[in-house]
Parts: structure tokens; sequence; C-alpha cells
């Protein structure tokens, strides 16, 4: 087969980091990733930057700042800063009436403890429909924790149910520093970055042109590190915002299109973008072996279990699977041929919020970036490429991958899949109003 690791890619001329193999570890499990969050923390001495879309006022969000508070008392000189985004942290969760949201939280704390920490709200549109902060990334020390989780019960798995998501500690300092330095640079500076510590909440226009001018900027904002050798483990950090100079959405796009043998897609909701669902048309052209992994539409976290009151969020996951229906239908004969695997995840009540890419067991794609259309084009998102040019990470990656499908189902048939004539009555009427008035594609967009 011809060799498609070509020169002359955007990924070759963007600075990366060494890593050896003893550096990175996965987890594999909520339940794990709080201890490691918790020990790194109890164990910090200089610095914890945290970038999550929230850290939300609940038990896990609670017991988090309780360790901050006592790493600060232990180490006063520890620099904390809490980077989330500015509009999620002016409400609650959906369907929750609170009109000081987790903002309210962030400035008790400071009342209790002041200036133990910062908390940073970064607004990356002027509402939160048109984009929010979807950057991942908590730095403790010399030591990145990567996972497309935020902090609340469900993230962290405190209570009963659990969000699974990857999760990846590498410990690196070059990394770190890239993480924290974008951090001080890109977004410490700009006007469009609220403190909510003792700051009044005021939202006017002069505020929303700084939000406009800090959009423009944050588009062509990357991460700065060293170089590295060829014959290591390379870490590209990447970042991307809007649909053009988006270097993340360039670099997936270049990468799939390079795959040789094998590529494995993991995403909560179906509802890739155009351009990726082309490439995945090609690679199977080809004869490229592909998997995609994705959330069954009861392990969504907009799903409304029918004995709750329903709301038009809830048609969210009805939305995607029928787009899933129609993919798979597309693709029997692939399926068929043993090209094309489709796995529904789904494990009792739970939900499923994994995203990444894996491309011949060589690049390793974890990001929190959704794989859809509003991360495409409206969120601020970033990942980390990973490169492993020896295979010295295959045999981890492999046993996360085994561990992600335990809880899955494989579709052979697209008839496997619920068609819209099994849905619940209203569901089946909102459906219909949205398709009459082509909202569910306006849905799709934005959600």
């Amino acid at each position: 087969m011809v060799n498609l690791y070509r020169p002359k890619q955007l990924i070759d001329s963007l600075p990366k980091t060494a890593i050896t193999a003893g550096d990175i570890k996965v987890l594999l499990t909520a339940k794990d990733y709080l201890h490691e969050l918790l020990a790194l923390i109890d164990s910090a001495t200089t610095r914890i930057y945290f970038t999550v879309l929230y850290l939300e006022n609940d038990e896990a969000g609670q017991l988090v700042v309780q360790h901050l508070i006592a790493a600060k008392q232990r180490c006063p000189q520890m620099d904390i800063k809490i980077f989330v985004d500015f509009h999620r942290a002016r409400r609650g969760l959906y369907g929750q009436e609170d009109d000081c949201g987790n903002a309210g939280f962030y400035r008790e704390i400071d009342e209790k403890h002041p200036d133990f920490m910062n908390f940073y709200g970064v607004a990356v549109k002027q509402r939160e429909v048109f984009g929010v902060l979807h950057l991942k990334g908590l730095v403790i020390d010399e030591t990145l924790l990567y996972t497309g989780a935020s902090i609340n019960n469900i993230y962290l798995h405190t209570q009963e149910r659990y969000r699974y998501d990857r999760y990846c500690v590498i410990n690196s300092t070059t990394l770190s520093d890239s993480f924290v330095d974008y951090l001080n640079s890109a977004l410490l500076p700009s006007e469009g970055v609220y403190l909510f510590n003792r700051q009044p909440l005021k939202i006017d226009n002069k505020f929303k042109k700084k939000v406009a001018t800090q959009h423009k900027k944050l588009s062509k904002s990357k991460y700065e590190l060293q170089g590295c050798n060829d014959q290591a483990i390379c870490i590209t950090p990447l970042i991307g915002l809007g649909k053009r100079h988006n270097q993340l959405n360039k670099v997936i796009h270049q990468q799939i299109l390079k795959t040789q043998e094998k590529m494995v897609i993991y995403t909560p909701y179906f509802n890739l973008p155009g351009i990726l669902k082309r490439d995945i048309n090609r690679l199977l052209r080809r004869g490229v072996s592909i998997e995609i992994v994705v959330g069954d539409k009861h392990a969504s976290d907009f799903y409304i279990p029918e004995d709750q009151p329903f709301s038009k969020i809830g048609l969210i996951p009805y939305l995607y699977e029928t787009t899933l229906r129609t993919f798979v239908k597309r693709h029997q004969k692939d399926i068929d041929n043993g090209l094309l695997i489709i796995r529904l995840w789904r494990h009792d009540s739970n939900s499923y919020h994994l995203k990444g890419i894996k491309i011949d067991d060589r690049f390793h794609l974890l990001t929190g970036n959704n794989l859809n259309p509003r991360a495409w084009r409206l969120d601020l998102e970033n990942g980390l490429l990973i490169d492993d040019k020896q295979g010295q990470l295959a045999e981890m990656f492999e046993h996360e991958h085994q561990t992600v499908i335990e809880h899955t189902t494989e579709i052979k048939d697209w008839q496997q899949i619920e068609g819209a004539d099994s849905y619940p009555p209203l569901v089946q009427k909102w459906l219909t109003r949205f398709r009459r008035t082509n909202l569910d594609k306006l849905f799709k967009q934005y959600m």
C-alpha cells in the first residue's frame, strides 16, 4: 500500500514535545479519575490551573474546592486559577431555576477564602448558543490531566450515575507549561474574560464589544512549545475556533485522510460535520476499516426518560438517532463486508461522553471536541495529537478501547436502530413539526 504519511502536512509544521511511554497513563473509570485528581491536588506545591466547561455547585464540585482550599492553606504561594465558560457559569443545569448559577458559588468561595483562587469566566461569543469555552486540561504542577469531563457529580461518579469519558494523565513540564502559558497570555489579558470572584455581574454593550474583539484574537491563538525528537513519542497540542484558520479541524481532517488500515472514532452524538462524513466515505472506498463508537440515545445527556416531564431539548437524542439510522442504511454494504463497524454504548442509566480518534495504532487524538457541526464552527476547542511511531502506547490504548466497548452493541443491520414510528407520541409530534419547518437542521447545527 502507498505510504500516505507524506510531508508537507499541517501537523509537520506545528510545535510538539516529546515524552516517554512511562510519562503517560490512561485511567479507565470516572472514579479512578476523581481519585487521581484529588491525589494530585493534595500533593501540589506550585500551581493548579483548571480549564473546564463548568465546575458545578454540587457535592463533587464542593469536594474538589475543599481540596483546593486545603492545598492553598498548605502552600500559601500556590497559584490556583479556574477557567470556565462565562455563560455556562451564570446558569445551572438544563431544567434548573437558579439566576446566579455557579457564579454565585464562586463568589461565595472567595468571600470565605479571599484570594485563595480565581474563577475566570471566558465568553467566546455574546450568547452561549453561538459558542462556548470548550477547552480541556487540568494542570497540577508538572502534570496535565486531559479529559472531556467537567466537574460535577455525574462526571466524577460521586453518586449512583456516571458520565463516561476518557481520562489521560501526562507528566510533562513542557506540555503543562504550554497550557498554562496559553491561559495566561491568550485569556487573562483579554477584556472578554470575567473575574467572577467579587466583581458585580454586569452585561452591557461595552462588554459585548469586548467579547467580539476577543473572538477574533482567539481564532488565531495557538499553543507554543519546544521541538520534538522524531524518534520519540511526540505530542502536539492543538487549538481551534471558527470555520477559518481552525488548526484543530484541519489536523483532524488531514490525519483521517492519511489512515492506511484502520480508524476508530469515539463521539457521544452521531452528528458528524459534512467534511468528516465525506472523509469516511473516501476511506471506505479505499478499503480502510472504520469503527465508530457512539452513544445510544438513552446514554445521551439530553435524553429525558418517558416517565419525566418532556421538553424540546429532549428531542436531540432522537434527531441524532435518525441521522445514525440513515447513515447505517446508506452504508449497509460496508457493514456487510466488514469494513464498517458501528457500536452503540449503553450501560444502565449512565451517559456516554467519549471523544477522540485512533488511527493505525499510531496516532491518538485526545480531545473535548464532539466532532459535530457546533464543535467544528462555534466552540473554542482543543486537543492533543499523540504520534506513537514505534507503537509503545498501542497496548495501553487498546486496553482502553476494549474497556469502552464492553457496554456496546454492534449494529449489524440498520433496522436494529429504532425508527421514528416507535418513538413516544409527543416526540413524533415535535419531530414532524421540526422537519416541516427545517428546525431539525437548525438543532443539529447548534446543539
